[in-house]
């Protein structure tokens, strides 16, 4: 073992995964927008739809600046430079989010074995899940409607782990031993085959990787053959192959797909547009889950308070934001386990992670009380969870881990797609269905509260917003049919079936760990 490559469980290792997850936890801040939204929105008498493009501010921060990452108290009105200004706020609170996270689950995905990648990975994801619990529990605990004291919470407690990522947070080499079951089959059989499109293997020849392959790897199948092939074809095929594996990066896995290469990658645009779909059904919910509970609540009290309105909400966005951190987990072990024992390949899973969506928004149609809320909300946030702990995975087995964070920075791109299409229309669906309040016993009028201080309230419960759900089941139906084919395509891919012109799956890394 080299000096620089410490042991799988080393303290420096471990340290660094542990900075990893402080990182991760403040960076998931922009979960917890539903728990002070509504207030927000009525303190500065911003339309539904206003606040959802502020939200929105905040995901285009996340997700629109992660390939950029990858690479290297009430106001009586509201102008529009103000608005400016808050959407501002929100796209560098999403900015600074998005370059912990992406740090933290570099880091944390070359620093450990393929084996445990998405167990680990995963679990850095469930703390950026994690966040918008921890957070809304403390600000709720201590600032129980004070908005500028949680903010105050938030500002605070998202600084400080970045100071502390800052010297914390970095890649750890691997083992040698690890390093040699993960990259010593770095010949044809490890390359992926896309649908569409071909590696980009790097131009840097590293003698080393070549002598590094087991004499057992000369000998397996490395022929894509169809019934008129001929044995001198074959063979020719085979030696290129393995001269070209000769020439790959040292430390590639199997694929090297980037840039424009990943442009023209059938694959790529297969799991982006199911992307789309289901982080834009997560979104829109997660960004207007405070609204619901608030439309279930106004319709089903005579009097309205807000401080209980506000717990309901407090109560959706906690449990979201724990089901996240769960489904973060479990799917990553599920996935790892089922492909470390059976060669599962984790794109398998795919449809049964859009299958949960279907399930959620679903659920979310058929709840008529805000008591029945949670249901649809702890469903919404293990099927978001479980994407994040999976997508990226999949991410890196298809294309690779050398540029994975380049890689999932461009795939991060879909969420500001999906998010604006379908968050932009709740807002509008709810708006209208909102009429402004009136001094009667229902109207959403706190006890602090005046009519001028108020803004804009739907009143008809899960008719606000019913529309709006219709469009997202739609989409994830999609998903889980896209899905579906993804995975059946990678099992005949494995299995050695003629499909997408007889391309075959890379022999699994752990295979190795028998040479």
């Amino acid at each position: 073992m080299h000096p620089e490559s410490p042991a799988i469980f080393s303290i420096v290792r471990i340290g660094s995964l542990l900075a990893s997850l402080l990182v991760a936890l403040g960076s998931g801040t922009n979960y917890a927008f539903s728990a002070y939204g509504p207030q927000l929105a009525s303190r500065l008498h911003l339309s539904h739809t206003r606040l959802n493009v502020i939200s929105l501010s905040g995901t285009v921060g996340v997700y629109g600046t992660a390939p950029l990452m990858g690479l290297p108290d009430g106001a009586s009105g509201l102008s529009n430079w103000v608005f400016a200004a808050l959407m501002a706020c929100g796209f560098f609170t999403g900015v600074g989010g998005t370059g912990g996270i992406m740090s933290a689950t570099n880091a944390t995905a070359k620093s450990f074995p393929h084996r445990a990648r998405a167990t680990t990975t995963g679990l850095v994801f469930s703390m950026f899940g994690l966040s918008a619990f921890i957070f809304s529990t403390v600000g709720h605990t201590l600032f129980l409607g004070d908005i500028a004291g949680f903010l105050l919470t938030l500002a605070v407690g998202t600084s400080l782990p970045m100071i502390l990522g800052f010297f914390f947070v970095r890649s750890i080499p691997l083992p040698t031993s690890e390093h040699d079951i993960i990259y010593s089959g770095e010949d044809a059989d490890d390359v992926h085959t896309p649908l569409f499109g071909h590696q980009e293997l790097s131009s840097s020849v590293e003698s080393s990787t070549a002598t590094r392959i087991h004499p057992h790897s000369a000998s397996a199948d490395y022929v894509i053959s169809s019934s008129s092939s001929t044995q001198s074809e074959r063979i020719q095929s085979n030696a290129s192959r393995r001269d070209i594996a000769s020439t790959s990066k040292k430390g590639s896995t199997g694929p090297v797909i980037r840039g424009l290469a990943l442009a023209v990658n059938g694959d790529f645009w297969l799991l982006f547009v199911i992307t789309i779909f289901l982080t834009g059904t997560g979104l829109m919910y997660i960004g207007n889950v405070g609204l619901i509970s608030q439309a279930l609540y106004a319709n089903a009290v005579p009097t309205y308070d807000e401080r209980e309105a506000a717990k309901w909400q407090s109560a959706q966005v906690s449990t979201v934001s724990i089901s996240n951190c769960l489904g973060r987990i479990i799917i990553g072990v599920i996935a790892d386990s089922s492909h470390h024992l059976m060669e599962t390949p984790r794109s398998s899973y795919i449809s049964f992670v859009a299958l949960l969506f279907v399930i959620s928004q679903t659920t979310a149609f058929a709840v008529n009380d805000v008591t029945g809320l949670w249901k649809a909300s702890a469903l919404l946030g293990l099927s978001y969870g479980s994407l994040f702990g999976l997508f990226p995975a999949v991410t890196i087995e298809w294309f690779g881990l050398p540029h994975f964070s380049e890689n999932w920075g461009f795939m991060s791109l879909a969420p500001v797609i999906g998010s604006n299409i379908l968050s932009i229309a709740f807002g509008r669906i709810f708006d209208a269905h909102s009429r402004a309040p009136t001094p009667e016993p229902r109207s959403p009028i706190s006890h602090t509260s005046s009519p001028s201080e108020s803004h804009s309230m739907c009143f008809e419960g899960r008719a606000c917003y019913a529309d709006s759900l219709k469009l997202t089941i739609a989409a994830c139906t999609c998903a889980f049919a896209l899905g579906v084919y993804a995975g059946i395509r990678d099992w005949r891919r494995q299995k050695g079936g003629d499909v997408d012109g007889g391309a075959r799956t890379p022999i699994e890394d752990e295979r190795w760990e028998e040479v």
